[in-house]
């Protein structure tokens, strides 16, 4: 009978086997905490491996760093015993449906699916809470410095009165910013690695951690496979009571886990966009309108003379150039991309193809 595993798997296990591949002479042995061998790494041959001067102590270097980031990260990597439990009852057509909505802690529910869903994953959303104050209430169990957090800060009065919330995530705690880090910075480790090789990341985020959160980004993911920061405008009447702006948008920040493998899956045409596109010419590419030529501020080498069919020239307007060099210019005239009119005596445009937007 084949027992069921009622564990996650450790990802500290799967990284040490990436390493030890990598760099087997790193890989050493001791005697874990059951009393059993196990395999480690010896950070200090590591070290030397990857690198040829090795940045010590207070050395000043480019990092994003916060109190109990170590932790934060270490929780991505810690095996969950949490499993999942079907509720056949409350669902529908259970038996058939190709859609599974799951229920639970989220970092629990991400490290289930790690066990199966590894590198398979093609897109994620996710809509974590925003850091906007008592909105956000945040769990601390597992932040090291949190009892020592409040031996420093005068979280009661000299009557003992409270004056204010330690977990209350609000601007009056001096961890504002941590206990959000702390929170997110598991759950986007996580998240990384579920990903496919050709999948993204959406995540809606507002002005108050959209910086913080593409920092945590480029640190697992990597500035190059930024894709772009949607801003949504979630509102459109005016807020009164506001003092200076009314902040009308948030936005959603998308990262690619590897940039050279993902694509777009673009939305259909519609007939109001394609009405401009005509083929006066029968050019076999197809249909195509006009654009335009002339682009400012003024490029002195793209400001130059074009004679057209039928002898007439042609210079851009004043303060304006060519939007191309004389060579690409000549280039797309030769590929018949240029056109100047059905009678030829038209300033110059270029022809953009339908097949080609």
């Amino acid at each position: 009978m084949e027992k069921l595993r009622m564990k996650s798997g450790d990802a500290v296990d799967g990284n040490v086997a990436k390493i030890a591949a990598l760099f087997p002479q790193c890989v050493t042995e001791r005697i874990g905490k059951d009393g059993t061998v196990e395999l480690a790494i010896d950070f200090d041959k590591l070290r030397d491996e990857l690198s040829k001067d090795l940045l010590e102590g207070a050395e000043e270097r480019y990092q994003f760093t916060w109190p109990d980031k170590r932790a934060a990260s270490r929780l991505a990597n810690i095996p969950t015993n949490k499993t999942l439990r079907p509720d056949v009852n409350a669902s529908v057509d259970f038996w058939n449906t190709e859609n599974l909505y799951i229920e639970g802690d989220n970092l629990d529910v991400l490290k289930v699916l790690r066990e199966n869903y590894l590198g398979a994953i093609k897109m994620i959303y996710i809509d974590p809470p925003y850091n906007t104050g008592n909105e956000f209430v945040y769990n601390d169990d597992f932040v090291e410095s949190y009892e020592g957090f409040l031996e420093s800060c005068k979280v009661y009065d000299d009557n003992g009165n409270l004056q204010f919330d330690p977990k209350a995530n609000n601007e009056s705690n001096g961890r504002f910013h941590t206990d959000w880090l702390n929170m997110i910075y598991p759950r986007i480790k996580v998240a990384f690695d579920l990903l496919s090789k050709d999948g993204a990341i959406f995540i809606s985020v507002d002005d108050h951690e959209v910086e913080n959160m593409k920092k945590i980004c480029n640190e697992f993911f990597g500035e190059k496979n930024f894709v772009a920061s949607v801003i949504w405008q979630r509102t459109y009447a005016p807020i009164s009571l506001k003092k200076f702006f009314s902040e009308n948008h948030d936005f959603c920040l998308i990262y690619a886990k590897d940039l050279g493998h993902f694509e777009m899956n673009l939305l259909p045409r519609s007939d109001k966009q394609n009405k401009d596109y005509k083929n006066p010419d029968n050019d076999p590419r197809g249909a195509w309108k006009v654009g335009n030529l002339t682009v400012g501020p003024a490029v002195e080498k793209q400001i130059y003379e074009i004679s057209g069919p039928t002898g007439r020239t042609f210079l851009p307007p004043s303060g304006y150039c060519w939007r191309f060099t004389k060579e690409k210019f000549e280039q797309m005239r030769n590929d018949n991309r240029i056109w100047f009119g059905a009678d030829g005596n038209n300033s110059p445009v270029p022809k953009l193809f339908l097949s080609e937007v």
